[in-house]
């Protein structure tokens, strides 16, 4: 079933009209979330779709299901289905595997890859990267056997294309996700031997260009932001701050001034973009987005893995050592602080003035996306262990976790919402 966006849904409206005028139109609804950080890859969903404020392993649990061996992607939503990444030890499976939105049931699990798995990161996964569907297909990034793949499928499973982009020397793991912008699927895979950023055709796999990286390793994901009146594809690391065409890939503007190792994606007022990093130091900073490449502002903070957001000025982030942070975005002035408690790998994300950040024990901290003061609004727990941002539309929130009964891991992946 397509789903062709509304105009008149304003929040949403820019996406589908940067995509309405192509043959191949990218048709998503305003309660799906069909890529990495949401249908305005910035990590906010719709201020009208509110979950719920509590939940238990019981309590608003709507469904849960069973998900096969261990992975940190997270779950994406469009129409009646959800889409997770999978990757099995020790038979070396890496898969894609598809639920019913409304009830969990899996409706099918499409084998990508088989081979065994290298030694990574004790913190990595093999199915770290979160799809991307265009509507029509669903996109899978997987590391496998010494080169970085990407897999298209329909929406009943059927693989459709795969294209390697780039041989690939793990140095802690491979997590970075596709993005679906007009008639391209964008990838990134920066490591050690040296990457590449590309872009696909998303009806054949087809590169239609592609640009050499650094030999740094790096996990940053591409994100296409407007910034300064145009879309740019941005990308942080190896060192640099990259700004591409993203149907062309020729670059707009590129600057030293991010750190060799980036996960982050970066968020824009539309002038300026935030990024972060924490190898070989901590810093977050402000890039000006007019070409200029110049820093506005940065500071040491260690915001590494967890992707920051934006709202009325301010700057909001949860730093991996479990501190939530406030900064004025244009200054980059400290305007609060406040400790949560434990480890975050996952981002933050907000719906309307409230921002739910889950830590890596599996407890959400839910609180105000204002500059006054930092104000909880409750906390909640799932499962022993989270490394997968959550995913929240249409008034419900999709987490993976995992949790551990007499020595076993399982990861389970649970529907929240208000029955």
């Amino acid at each position: 079933m397509r789903y062709l966006l509304p105009i008149a849904v304003t929040a949403f409206a820019s996406t589908f009209l940067a995509v309405a005028a192509t043959q191949d139109p990218i048709s998503i609804a305003p309660t799906d979330w069909p890529w990495w950080r949401g249908p305005q890859r910035n990590g906010v969903a719709d201020a009208n779709q509110q979950p719920p404020l509590k939940w238990s392993n019981t309590e608003n649990v709507l469904w849960k299901a069973p998900v096969p061996g261990r992975g940190h992607g997270s779950p994406i939503v469009v129409g009646n289905q959800v889409f997770l990444a999978a990757a099995e030890a020790p038979e070396g499976i890496q898969s894609l595997l598809c639920f019913d939105r409304a009830t969990g049931k899996q409706v099918w699990q499409k084998e990508i890859h088989r081979g065994a798995f290298p030694k990574g990161n004790d913190k990595s996964s093999f199915a770290s990267s979160t799809p991307a569907c265009d509507g029509q297909r669903v996109f899978i990034n997987f590391l496998h056997n010494g080169a970085v793949y990407t897999t298209a499928l329909s929406r009943d499973g059927q693989q459709l294309w795969q294209t390697k982009v780039t041989d690939y020397i793990l140095h802690q793991g491979f997590p970075t996700s596709p993005a679906v912008y007009q008639s391209l699927v964008i990838v990134s895979a920066d490591n050690k031997g040296g990457g590449k950023i590309a872009g696909l055709e998303r009806a054949t796999g087809k590169v239609v260009w592609e640009h050499e990286r650094p030999k740094f390793p790096n996990y940053a994901s591409p994100i296409i932001l407007k910034v300064n009146g145009r879309d740019q594809l941005l990308l942080t690391g190896c060192e640099l701050v990259t700004s591409l065409d993203p149907l062309t890939g020729k670059v707009l503007w590129e600057t030293k001034g991010s750190t060799t190792e980036c996960v982050t994606s970066p968020v824009t007022d539309g002038q300026a973009i935030i990024i972060s990093g924490g190898y070989p130091k901590n810093h977050v900073a402000a890039i000006r987005g007019d070409g200029t490449g110049s820093v506005a502002w940065e500071n040491s903070s260690r915001v590494y893995v967890p992707s920051m957001l934006f709202h009325q000025g301010h700057l909001f982030a949860v730093q991996d050592a479990g501190v939530a942070a406030c900064w004025n975005f244009a200054t980059g002035a400290e305007v609060w602080k406040s400790r949560l408690g434990g480890g975050f790998s996952a981002s933050p994300v907000q719906v309307g003035d409230r921002i739910y950040a889950v830590n890596e024990a599996g407890r959400t901290f839910i609180f105000k996306a204002t500059p006054t003061a930092f104000e909880s609004l409750g906390e909640n727990q799932l499962g022993d262990e989270a490394m997968a941002t959550p995913t929240i539309c249409g008034g419900r929130i999709y987490m993976r976790v995992a949790a551990r009964k007499d020595g076993q891991r399982q990861e389970i992946l649970y529907c929240i919402g208000s029955k």
